[in-house]
């Protein structure tokens, strides 16, 4: 995957498609730009779009940075990296940590936007986020592939999706027991750090561009009811709501978050 220097690090991006438009995918904080391989086909059958991914500094393939940051360092090498790649108008998804840095490029850069899509998101860490988080960087501080497996993936995935793909949850915990590294668990230590005092609930009215949130009814770390809040505080923000998915609603109903997806870019497109 190629890489671009900006602001001092090396930042690692996907780009795929060959239409005129372009839709950008923020991780979650456990993602790389590889996390989404199984759904970028999906939405690629589309081919009116080009589709970017983007690892965050010290994520994924993107240089390891161990200087204390918080989330809003991501926002300018976002900025860099669409300057750098001629981008002038992009629709924005951010999926959990990546919607906190995509809400903060918002109120930052809201002339780089077409659209804000906002999957399983929240505008604040909540308490419950914040034990959540605990627990991982617990698992984390182990550097048991195989024990954050068991204690983090309960949290991102719906009762419903374990109970139907369990032996692939399985093969999944065997995956990360052999290729999460030392490295990967510091920066993930750092990176959840990063979203501790997160807290911009009331600066999200600000925001201007046309709006989607994505919920998921089963998911326990971003809420229905918190996810309402954002759209309480966004004039006129659009909320779909994906029946019996988790937290990683784009991996457990594929075809529906898509759809959601390339619907609202349709609808706000050039």
């Amino acid at each position: 995957m190629p890489k671009v220097e900006i602001n001092g690090v090396e930042i690692n991006y996907a780009l795929d498609g060959s239409g005129e438009e372009t839709i950008v995918f923020l991780n979650g904080i456990m993602m790389n730009t590889l996390s989404w391989n199984d759904f970028v086909p999906i939405l690629a059958e589309q081919n009116n779009y080009r589709f970017l991914r983007v690892d965050f500094r010290d994520m994924g393939f993107s240089s390891p940075y161990k200087e204390e940051y918080d989330v809003s360092i991501h926002v300018d090498d976002l900025k860099g990296l669409f300057d750098a790649l001629g981008l002038k108008k992009v629709h924005l998804l951010g999926v959990s940590y990546g919607a906190m840095v995509a809400m903060m490029f918002a109120l930052e850069y809201p002339e780089y936007l077409s659209t804000l899509i906002l999957p399983n998101a929240v505008a604040r860490v909540t308490k419950f986020l914040q034990a959540a988080s605990d627990i991982w960087e617990y698992s984390a501080a182990t550097n048991s592939g195989e024990l954050f497996f068991k204690l983090s993936m309960p949290f991102i995935y719906s009762d419903d999706f374990y109970n139907r793909n369990w032996e692939w949850l399985k093969e999944r915990e065997a995956i990360f027991e052999q290729i999460l590294t030392k490295e990967y668990f510091e920066a993930l230590h750092r990176l959840s750090k990063s979203s501790k005092d997160f807290d911009i609930l009331d600066k999200i009215h600000a925001i201007k561009v046309p709006t989607l949130l994505i919920a998921g009814t089963r998911d326990i770390i971003t809420p229905v009811y918190e996810m309402k809040k954002i759209q309480e505080r966004i004039e006129d923000a659009k909320m779909v709501i994906i029946e019996d998915a988790g937290h990683a609603s784009f991996y457990e109903k594929k075809d529906e978050f898509a759809t959601a997806v390339l619907g609202f870019v349709a609808l706000h497109g050039a």
